[in-house]
């Protein structure tokens, strides 16, 4: 049971770090979330639920196109001390 509730607890740290990159990426780009949707494909309620924390296990595969409509990788988006800084939690 200790193993799951540390789970949990990662899931939600990822899922903060991954709307807070999700909101940074946007700011940088001077684009909305409606505009990220379009240009990548997401649609808008997915993309709703990823920044409003109702979807907090959001998959590789939705980073993967939010990152082609930006037009950067995978490494880029998770290249962040807010990721790196995860790691620290799980051990």
């Amino acid at each position: 049971m200790y193993n799951l509730v540390c789970m949990e607890s990662i899931i939600l740290n990822v899922g903060e770090a991954s709307r807070n990159r999700i909101l940074e990426l946007c700011n940088e780009n001077h684009i909305t979330l409606n505009k990220l949707a379009t240009i990548s494909g997401v649609t808008q309620s997915t993309l709703n639920n990823i920044v409003s924390g109702r979807n907090n296990s959001t998959t590789v595969s939705t980073i993967k196109k939010l990152c082609d409509g930006l037009g950067i990788t995978i490494i880029d988006f998770f290249n962040t001390e807010e990721f790196k800084n995860l790691e620290q939690e799980i051990k």
